[in-house]
């Protein structure tokens, strides 16, 4: 096994010569770049999985074994959990092991519950989410502006690696400015030093969802239903070329021409530029009435009750309490 690692078929000497020298067998060198047989009935599944589960996040493997009965395609939960895990899924509900951050990445608590969003570039937020493709996954990253649902930066990657989140992450900085509040899940991507040092390097406030809470980053969600129900389910896209060609078309048509309603039917780009009709706020009925917000807005204009940046930046910088549950949010505005 170790000896087969040493051939490279990209080298100056022939693989045949390699073989010869690590005195490895040729057909087990060439068995390796033979295609995998790709597995249709996984397909199907996948697909089946992929539709259902953006209709109903909160569906997990064993609600999945009973959508595919009732459609017609009896499996056992051993083999849903494989594609599910395959694609990345689990079921948004509170639990111990919804959400995995990398062990030793730091995590920063929530800040934005009560908090309300009241002008462009006030609170950023990304997500990653998969698109299925016929030999694989695809793995797309956006960047929102909470206010205007405006989609500031996108990227596709064929793996999970960091390294695209955080050139989404800089291409947005670069051409949009610098928000106050960013806000990720905690995924490893959005934990690891590479990513939240972008972020202290601008002076962006850090927030993270709690661990199992599907409302805390909403917004982005919401932008993945309308991703996938309005441009990659309907089109079935074959290649990363593809993709990458009719996602730039679908957020041209996103942000510039597709009206939202809770933007009173106007587009992203329209609120974006004039700072008039957006608006978020995840609202919690059970935590008491918010006196004030925890982290201080530029945009309040109140020194009455706002700290210097660096207090709150000083602030964001207490981690959260490993398994800590917070409250749910019981009301979000977030139609599209």
């Amino acid at each position: 096994m170790i000896r087969r690692g040493w051939i490279d078929a990209g080298d100056a000497v022939a693989v045949v010569r390699q073989c010869v020298l690590a005195s490895v067998s040729r057909a087990t060198v060439y068995a390796q770049q033979k295609a995998r047989p790709v597995d249709e009935s996984d397909l199907l599944l996948s697909r089946l999985i992929d539709e259902e589960y953006t209709r109903h996040p909160f569906y997990g493997s064993r609600k999945m074994v009973v959508f595919l009965k009732e459609t017609g395609h009896p499996v056992n939960r051993k083999r849903v959990r494989r594609l599910m895990r395959q694609m990345g899924l689990a079921g948004m509900a509170p639990g111990p092991n919804t959400s995995r951050p990398h062990p030793a990445h730091k995590v920063y608590p929530y800040l934005l519950r009560g908090v309300p969003v009241v002008r462009p570039n006030q609170v950023w937020s990304t997500d990653i989410t998969y698109i299925r493709l016929p030999r694989g996954f695809a793995y797309l990253v956006a960047i929102i502006d909470w206010y205007s649902r405006r989609v500031l930066s996108w990227r596709i990657s064929n793996s999970m690696e960091a390294v695209f989140c955080v050139d989404c992450l800089e291409d947005a900085l670069r051409h949009h400015g610098t928000p106050e509040i960013f806000n990720s899940d905690q995924g490893s991507q959005f934990t690891s030093a590479a990513f939240t040092d972008v972020l202290k390097r601008e002076g962006v406030v850090i927030s993270m969802d709690g661990r199992g809470r599907a409302f805390d980053n909403i917004f982005v969600e919401r932008l993945w239903r309308s991703v996938k129900h309005e441009d990659v389910y309907l089109k079935g896209y074959a290649s990363m070329g593809e993709l990458l060609v009719g996602l730039t078309e679908y957020f041209a048509f996103y942000n510039g021409e597709r009206p939202h309603q809770s933007l009173g039917q106007q587009t992203p780009d329209v609120v974006y530029r004039s700072a008039i009709g957006g608006g978020a706020m995840i609202v919690d009925k059970f935590a008491g009435a918010v006196e004030e917000t925890p982290v201080p807005l530029r945009s309040t204009g109140d020194s009455s009750t706002a700290k210097t940046r660096s207090e709150a930046r000083a602030t964001t910088r207490a981690e959260a309490t490993p398994g800590q549950r917070r409250p749910a949010a019981s009301e979000v505005e977030c139609a599209a």
